[in-house]
């Protein structure tokens, strides 16, 4: 009987063994692979081989054991999170810095206490200036508190509200912070301790203390609205003359959103009722005449002439004033751009750099649906507009600024460097009459030319371009389209510049054996007239390269002194032609 029992229980113990490695073989997949990415797009799986993509790696074995899906810290650099235990390709595929470190021991990663006003959050230093930017506040990391229970207590000491103790066997307040409430021991004058009651006011009817209702009002310190102030000279809700009598307005702090005027444009500037300033829409709490009270919003608004137009700016709002017209070589000889600012209701000018070297450029925005005028000096880089042989190159801003003028172009424009030697190409005719327009200083420089042209990187003795007319849609001139202003004075540097817009025409006579004089013309007549095309255009290019030409002064006086027109060498007026198109460049 003993055998029987023993070879019974051994058989039943084989079977169930069997069973259970039965069982497992069945529900144990034939592979096991790491998939680099799978068919669905799915990055490091553990999965069968047949799900892999066959574009991407893939083994046997789990991915924590592969180097290209080995676990580890994933830093998002532009929002300051990290994320732990993430592949390397999933990290590196959603634009990710990844370090060999699964749980992000690293100090991008440290965490602190980031207060956000009367909020806090526990992130790394990165997150926290990314969301105090958002907000618009000033950057408050505090890596000396290392846990977020502690972030979360220190934003309630912040809280604030009515802190209630008795003084000298009275019940008194005083409108503050729970941490300052909770520093308030007995000691001296103070009998009891201190109970800090949240979101109260200190005139609260239910709080039993001497402070009440007052008809005063108050600026606080880093507030902009004009306060409510009780018998106890604490501050209370923001100023509204309608609610002077109302025991719930006393009671609760109201926020700023659900106060009078919250959606005044003008942020109740000047009002007598209402204290609830808004700095950006131009008001801010200061001494003046009020219902109650000794103080209103006052209007940080400028009242401005522009363009001899009455205008009113907005606090912070800044605007260009031009002397002149200005862009596509417009601006006079002479002039400067200026920037004006509204700052607390004052209106400031600043000045851009001399000779145009900074022009003042505006655009208008919209914040919070206000429209809001900005501005700035910026760089004229003018330097290579000549060089620009095509009109994307030219109006490139983020390179330079220049403007496209067709109609003629520049033979050797495209150069690379100012070392670099432009051939001109000149026409001879037998029997041509050679035209000259010479552009010199509009200041009083009178010497001539020496050949050397400012391609933006130095001075070099090199010959000067010829402007032919275009015979291609695509062909122009690039030219600064903010004037540069020359050193007349100086006259290497004032008459390299406007060398460039010396040009030559040549034309062509016809006549007979018999005929006498110079003939008829046969081509390029127009470039006989000194007030003709011809003679234009080249003035309206000698005066977009500087302070060159015949233009108008800031004085609005016109000179021809820097233009020379003349036929086969003998000089020619600039007369009433050439004075009405340069009246109507200008804008005179």
């Amino acid at each position: 009987m003993i055998n029987k029992k023993t070879l019974t229980i051994f058989m039943l113990s084989i079977l169930a063994v069997t069973l259970i490695q039965v069982s497992a073989v069945e529900t144990w997949p034939a592979y096991n692979f790491c998939c680099e990415k799978t068919k669905t797009g799915a990055w490091c799986q553990n999965t069968e081989e047949k799900n892999c993509d066959v574009n991407f790696q893939k083994t046997p074995t789990s991915c924590e054991a592969t180097s290209f899906c080995k676990p580890g810290c994933c830093i998002d650099t532009q929002e300051g999170l990290c994320m732990e235990n993430t592949p390397q390709k999933v990290c590196e595929s959603s634009s990710g810095t990844w370090v060999d470190d699964e749980e992000c021991n690293v100090p991008q990663c440290n965490l602190g206490c980031c207060i956000l006003g009367d909020q806090a959050s526990f992130v790394t230093l990165t997150r926290c200036k990314k969301l105090s930017s958002f907000y618009g506040l000033t950057t408050n990391f505090r890596k000396d508190i290392n846990s977020e229970d502690s972030c979360i207590l220190l934003t309630q000491l912040q809280d604030k509200g009515a802190c209630v103790y008795e003084s000298e066997y009275k019940r008194t307040c005083k409108f503050t912070t729970r941490d300052d409430c909770s520093k308030i021991k007995p000691a001296g004058n103070v009998t009891s301790q201190s109970v800090f009651y949240k979101d109260y006011l200190c005139s609260a009817d239910e709080l039993a203390t001497d402070c009440g209702p007052a008809q005063e009002t108050i600026c606080l310190e880093g507030k902009q609205e004009v306060y409510f102030k009780d018998t106890c000279g604490n501050p209370a809700n923001i100023y509204d003359a309608g609610k002077i009598n109302d025991k719930n307005y006393w009671e609760k702090i109201v926020p700023k959103e659900e106060t009078c005027g919250f959606d005044n444009l003008n942020g109740n500037a000047n009002s007598k009722t209402c204290g609830n300033c808004d700095y950006f829409r131009g008001s801010i709490c200061k001494k003046g005449s009020a219902n109650y009270g000794n103080y209103v919003c006052e209007d940080l608004k400028c009242r401005v002439i522009i363009n001899g137009e009455n205008k009113i700016k907005k606090n912070g709002e800044s605007w260009c004033e031009y002397q002149g017209y200005t862009g596509k070589g417009k601006d006079l000889v002479g002039s400067r751009h200026y920037r004006h600012l509204c700052v607390n209701g004052e209106e400031i000018v600043e000045a851009c750099d001399d000779y145009r070297a900074k022009f003042c450029f505006e655009e208008n925005v919209k914040i919070s649906n206000v429209d809001f005028t900005e501005s700035a000096c910026i760089a004229n880089r003018w330097q290579d507009c000549i060089k620009q042989d095509n009109a994307e190159d030219c109006l490139n801003t983020d390179k330079r600024e220049c403007y496209w003028k067709e109609g003629y172009y520049f033979t050797g424009a495209g150069v690379t460097d100012s070392s670099e030697t432009t051939t001109a190409i000149k026409s001879t005719f037998s029997g041509g009459a050679p035209v000259t327009f010479s552009g010199g200083s509009t200041g009083t420089f009178s010497g001539g030319t020496t050949g050397k042209i400012i391609t933006g990187f130095a001075s070099a003795d090199v010959a000067v371009p010829t402007i032919l007319k275009a015979t291609k849609k695509e062909q122009g001139i690039c030219l600064p389209s903010v004037t540069p202003g020359l050193k007349f004075w100086n006259t290497g540097d004032a008459s390299s510049i406007c060398n460039i817009g010396s040009n030559t025409c040549t034309v062509t006579f016809e006549k007979s054996l018999i005929e006498r004089g110079q003939g008829t013309p046969r081509d390029n007549k127009n470039c006989l007239d000194p007030n003709g095309e011809w003679a234009i255009a080249m003035n309206d290019i000698c005066t977009s390269l500087g302070d060159c030409g015949a233009y108008f002064n800031v004085a609005g006086k016109y000179t021809n002194k820097g233009a020379e027109f003349k036929i086969s060498g003998e000089k020619k007026t600039l007369g009433q032609g050439m004075l009405n198109a340069v009246k109507k460049k200008a804008g005179y």
